[in-house]
């Protein structure tokens, strides 16, 4: 696979290319371990889904979806947004958000999923960055936010350093006249949410992005939601697309949350994080030591010469996520998503031949 071309900034420096997602890794015949996204979604859902077919001839109604995320976050209706996946909620925001007006700095805290970035900058936000930094395990300090920041996005656990920030760090960045955006997309990858602030209502200023893509396999459909002040969605929807969420997102959004699913997610969240362990201790085994404590369903490994290595695992049917992509990062990280131990004994014991180790 090529890589991308470079794309230069402003300054005529080499900008890393914000448009590159995960699915361009793969390819038919290579182990996909790029995607951070279940392989299927449930046969139960699935057969909600179907069954929801019949009813495509009619315009979707969220209203029902809507209160069903409402009530699960214990949160009122009108502070539920439903979306085309959470890529959506953030060029809604960035719409929303006016530049200059609403927003004179906007902060995006990277590495981290490049989209937010994307949507500000189209449109007409200048996007300044914060990166944090690998000798800090990439963990957040507040008092690095500048105070005149007054839109901060963060990912919280963080795609690609799958790192979990506590709650109370992640509260410390709130202060009067800031909106804080919070994306969540992987936090039902945690068990029990510990550090959601998707709860926490009657909190100015606070938006959470969520996403139904990752458990439940659903990238195709586009199912997410934003958690917002009720103002604040109010201007979200005015710059929606009529009928943005589609019917069967609409179903899907309201099946997960019911209780038997977030119990289903839970469990999965437990399975994922058994199956990390092993994939990090197998790595650390051949001296590669992934970044921890890892909370998502990837996890970020340093490797020499990534980008050699990272094609030979393509020629030996691996595909992983190239990471200088990302701000803060470079060739040398490499994202690998959390499989079955015996993909993850496979791609480790590939990685050990590809780098001459015992």
């Amino acid at each position: 696979m090529a890589d991308p071309a470079t794309h230069v900034g402003p300054d005529g420096a080499p900008e890393p290319d914000l448009s590159h997602h995960g699915d361009r890794e793969v390819e038919p015949g290579l182990v996909d371990l790029a995607v951070n996204v279940r392989a299927s979604a449930p046969g139960w859902l699935r057969d909600q889904l179907v069954a929801a077919v019949d009813d495509l001839a009619a315009y979707p109604d969220p209203a029902q979806a809507t209160a069903a995320v409402a009530r699960r976050h214990g949160r009122p209706a009108d502070e539920v947004l439903l979306t085309a996946g959470g890529a959506e909620a953030f060029t809604l925001l960035a719409r929303a958000l006016r530049p200059g007006t609403d927003v004179r700095h906007a902060l995006v805290v990277h590495p981290q999923f490049t989209e937010p970035e994307v949507a500000l900058a189209a449109a007409g936000h200048r996007v300044h960055r914060l990166l944090l930094e690998p000798a800090d395990g990439f963990r957040l300090d507040p008092e690095r936010v500048p105070g005149r920041a007054d839109l901060v996005v963060l990912g919280n656990p963080t795609n690609p350093t799958s790192v979990l920030h506590p709650a109370d760090t992640v509260r410390a960045l709130l202060r009067p006249g800031r909106t804080l955006v919070v994306d969540e997309a992987f936090m039902d990858a945690v068990p029990g949410e510990p550090e959601s602030l998707a709860g926490l209502a009657g909190t100015p200023g606070l938006v959470v992005v969520r996403s139904l893509t990752k458990t439940w396999g659903l990238a195709g459909l586009r199912a997410g939601y934003l958690i917002a002040p009720a103002g604040l969605v109010r201007r979200c929807r005015t710059v929606q697309p009529p009928w943005s969420v589609s019917t069967l997102a609409a179903v899907a959004a309201a099946a997960c949350s019911e209780p038997a699913a977030l119990a289903e997610a839970d469990r999965a969240a437990v399975e994922v994080r058994s199956a990390r362990e092993h994939l990090i201790e197998r790595l650390s085994g051949i001296g590669l030591h992934a970044v921890r404590p890892a909370a998502g369903p990837f996890v970020l490994v340093p490797v020499p010469n990534g980008l050699v290595v990272r094609q030979a695992l393509r020629d030996n049917g691996f595909a992983v996520r190239r990471c200088d992509t990302f701000p803060g990062l470079g060739p040398d990280w490499l994202r690998v998503a959390v499989r079955d131990p015996q993909t993850s004994d496979a791609v480790v014991a590939c990685l050990a031949t590809i780098l001459e180790l015992p």
